[in-house]
């Protein structure tokens, strides 16, 4: 846990303090994943059911959820089954009133154009299983693409070691309609739902996070010509709190932690105004972690002059996760502030643990830097917008000649007579 001074740093030095760790860039990871996505991509299911009895030991197969689903209402217990119920209705709700809106202009008489939002027909869902089976993000994906109105989710995730479904992860897909999922995870599952293989269909667009051989495979096969669109650069988990001598260093030290355990490779900032909280919030992430055991992420503290440096760091690294620990009006004005993250928690109560299971927003967020230019996942990440131009005859006669005019200008003279034609120019 090392503190830096961004205050005195020169701009080298502030750079290498932002600076990611290059694992995107191992040309030996890519290599290996193009060999895995590619040959399943040649060979599909032969191939596919090789990699995973290679890799996992286990076969590929369809899982019924009613079964597990079943068996999970019965053993998971009442809270847990209120806790998801809970969770559900909230992404439900944010989701519902998310929904993009159908555009209508008339741009003058007889024009009338629109963009419509029409659902995607078929998406992938990639669940992770990793450390632990998450089923917050199966809600978090499923949830607002049957929002969107997809027809058809191909779910997968890793196996797990009793052939079975974890209950959680059943019962979460039973509430979201989906009735089986495939048992199979890493670059491979992302090989099959780009391309197909056996009765795993190709889909139009991957949705999760996973590791950094999910995300090289994700990343292959949306470059690749015919291939699946993917939703974002969803990497190991980032989180990043300002933090002034207002905030308790308690709840501090918790938010760090509950993203330094999700990956050795998570990004774990402190930004502090106030030296005495930022040493005081690594002494209690130091006794929180002798309490739990494990592994965790290390943590970079970075001290800084006042509130406006805090936001220029911010924005900057352009976090997947923003907790402002600041009293409320310093947390509002430093939120007004901000335009690079994937979410934002505002204020001493907003622990970030919230956003990743039950506020109601999508917890599969940009990282690696892409909040610079993207936001997490919506009911319209499973959309696709479409324009449609109506022409009357009136519109045509008020733009035909300007349309003609602009096509010379480019040296377009096939476009120029198409438009001239709709006054009646005879083109031979």
């Amino acid at each position: 846990m090392t503190l830096f001074d961004w205050t005195n740093a020169s701009p080298e030095e502030k750079d290498a303090i932002l600076a990611r760790p290059d694992r995107r860039d191992d040309p030996d990871l890519r290599a290996e994943v193009a060999r895995m996505v590619y040959t399943i991509r040649d060979e599909g299911w032969p191939a596919l059911r090789r990699y995973a009895r290679r890799i996992d030991q286990a076969d590929v197969r369809a899982i019924a959820v009613e079964p597990y689903a079943d068996r999970a209402e019965r053993t998971l217990g009442d809270e847990a089954i209120d806790a998801i119920a809970l969770a559900y209705d909230h992404i439900a709700k944010f989701h519902e009133a998310a929904r993009p809106d159908d555009v209508f202009v008339e741009t003058c008489d007889g024009l009338t154009m629109s963009k419509r939002w029409i659902a995607l027909d078929r998406v992938g869902l990639y669940v992770p299983g990793g450390k632990a089976p998450l089923f917050s993000t199966l809600l978090m994906l499923a949830v607002p693409a049957r929002i969107a109105g997809v027809r058809d989710i191909v779910c997968v995730t890793p196996p797990r070691a009793d052939g079975g479904l974890d209950p959680a992860i059943a019962y979460c897909a039973r509430l979201c309609g989906i009735d089986r999922i495939w048992s199979v995870g890493g670059a491979q599952a992302i090989a099959a739902l780009a391309f197909g293989a056996g009765d795993i269909p190709a889909v139009d667009r991957i949705y999760g996070p996973g590791n950094k051989w999910v995300s090289m495979a994700k990343s292959l096969v949306s470059s690749t010509p015919g291939g699946p669109g993917i939703d974002l650069p969803a990497g190991p988990s980032e989180l990043l709190v300002i933090a002034d001598d207002s905030a308790d260093p308690v709840f501090v030290a918790a938010d760090l932690l509950s993203q330094a355990e999700h990956d050795p490779d998570a990004q774990v900032l402190l930004v502090s105004t106030d030296e005495g909280c930022a040493r005081e919030a690594l002494a209690q992430a130091e006794r929180q972690m002798a309490a739990m055991g494990g592994d965790f992420a290390p943590i970079r503290t970075v001290l800084c002059a006042d509130l406006n440096d805090a936001v220029e760091i911010a924005n900057l690294y352009a976090p997947e996760h923003l907790s402002l620990a600041l009293d409320a009006a310093d947390a509002d004005a430093v939120a007004a502030k901000i335009r690079n993250a994937g979410t934002v928690f505002v204020g001493h109560s907003a622990a970030e643990t919230f956003g990743d299971y039950c506020a109601g927003p999508s917890h599969v967020l940009p990282t690696d830097g892409a909040a610079r230019y993207t936001g997490g996942i919506s009911t319209q990440t499973f959309m696709k917008a479409v324009g449609f131009q109506r022409v009357e005859g009136n519109g045509a006669r008020q733009i035909a000649a300007a349309a003609a005019a602009l096509a010379r200008l480019e040296g377009l003279e096939a476009h120029a007579r198409a438009a001239e034609a709709r006054l009646g120019k005879a083109l031979a």
